[in-house]
């Protein structure tokens, strides 16, 4: 397969280190499209594929293009794509908060896939979820579906309405974590370590936590009275937390996100 990258941004990147890691793509099949000297420059270095700063009508010739870009770049860059983009090619956005229709109706497109993942993609780590138009067929979404698993995992969303929800969750998610990953250590810091003792000891426990998630035939809830015995410590932080409603507060920040993904939905 053949591959446009269009705005090779840090998820852009994410993408095409992927495919060419795990030897999806050839370099010589790859064609980053990015208006961007510093970054053309660095591009340069990484010897990716083809780079290019405009969309000309070579794009036309990949079977895959990735739209990357910022949201609100969309519409100015679909003004140049609509002129080269050919019957043929699909067309996968990673943009937040652009749906199918919006990406269709501009580029006079019909074979259009949504997706969302977020930055541990960078790792090949991440979580995609993505949607797609009745017009995209069967084989060329299993064959996407596979390069988009070279960043991670992924889940199919036949529903796209979805899709701002889990930008929400997962999309948002790394930011909600390096939050509370940062509050514990400023926590850590106050408490008269230094910050680098503090970052071990926080990252650490979070790591060895993720892992138990997964490994432990307990629920969340019985995970938390296992750390919290009865007047312990651990139950004079969890009442404090309680009090000033984290929990509560958290799902209302993250239902926030899904209610502004939706605005962007709809332009």
């Amino acid at each position: 397969m053949k591959i446009a990258i269009i705005g090779c941004g840090n998820m852009g990147m994410a993408f095409a280190r992927a495919f060419l890691k795990f030897d999806l793509v050839k370099k010589e099949d790859f064609l980053l499209v990015e208006k961007s000297e510093d970054r053309t420059e660095k591009l340069s270095s990484f010897q990716p594929g083809v780079i290019t700063g405009v969309i000309a009508p070579q794009v036309g010739e990949y079977d895959l293009i990735i739209l990357s870009v910022k949201p609100q770049d969309f519409l100015s860059v679909s003004e140049s794509l609509r002129e080269v983009i050919t019957e043929k090619q699909v067309v996968l956005s990673i943009m937040a908060g652009i749906t199918i229709e919006m990406i269709q109706k501009n580029l006079n497109h019909k074979p259009v896939i949504r997706a969302m993942p977020n930055t541990p993609a960078m790792l090949g780590m991440g979580i995609t979820a993505y949607s797609a138009s009745p017009e995209v067929e069967i084989n060329q979404l299993r064959k996407i579906e596979n390069l988009i698993n070279a960043t991670g995992r992924s889940v199919f969303l036949e529903d796209e309405e979805q899709l701002n929800a889990v930008t929400a969750l997962s999309g948002s998610g790394p930011a909600y974590f390096f939050y509370v990953v940062k509050a514990m250590i400023d926590a850590g810091k106050q408490m008269g370590f230094e910050e680098s003792v503090a970052a071990l000891l926080v990252k650490q426990t979070m790591l060895g936590s993720y892992h138990l998630i997964n490994t432990a035939d307990k629920s969340l809830d019985d995970l938390i009275k296992a750390v919290a015995s009865k007047g312990g410590t651990t139950e004079a932080a969890l009442r404090q937390f309680e009090a000033g409603h984290l929990d509560e507060t958290l799902k209302d920040g993250i239902i926030a996100a899904q209610v502004r993904s939706a605005e962007l939905s709809k332009g």
